[in-house]
């Protein structure tokens, strides 16, 4: 196996390219040595390449992005409401919408969630000094 200093560093933009689909696609393309990770690049977020050969073509990265289109219309598809005939995987695990907070709601509630805990402890420590 190659080290790390003998392997060829590449970068490309995150542009149009889904994280899994690069991810389950590189090795297809670049071999079982190659793989990638985000990474920043001058403030600009992309994919650092590790290869032992050459980086991507035009084409594979062509590819890549017309199966990350792929991806991306399937999972909008997935969270469109209209699929509610859809069989779920786990449809015990149908979420249900109990309440919706406004911000307002939000704010009072962690102030209220905080106070119990002090009084819970107070009492507490009461009982413990007699």
């Amino acid at each position: 196996m190659s080290s790390s200093s003998s392997m060829n560093k590449f970068w490309i933009p995150h542009l149009d390219i889904h994280k899994k689909v690069i991810t389950q696609e590189l090795q297809y393309y670049l071999g079982p040595q190659a793989t990638v990770r985000p990474f920043t690049r001058e403030g600009e977020d992309g994919f650092l390449i590790t290869t032992p050969g050459p980086c991507l073509t035009d084409e594979q990265i062509d590819d890549i992005c017309v199966k990350s289109k792929e991806m991306w219309e399937r999972q909008a598809a997935a969270r469109a409401p209209g699929n509610k005939d859809k069989p779920l995987k786990r449809p015990l695990h149908q979420p249900v919408v109990i309440a919706t907070a406004s911000s307002s709601d939000s704010s009072r509630r962690r102030r209220d969630d905080r106070r119990p805990i002090e009084t819970t402890r107070s009492r507490y420590d009461d009982r413990r000094r007699d």
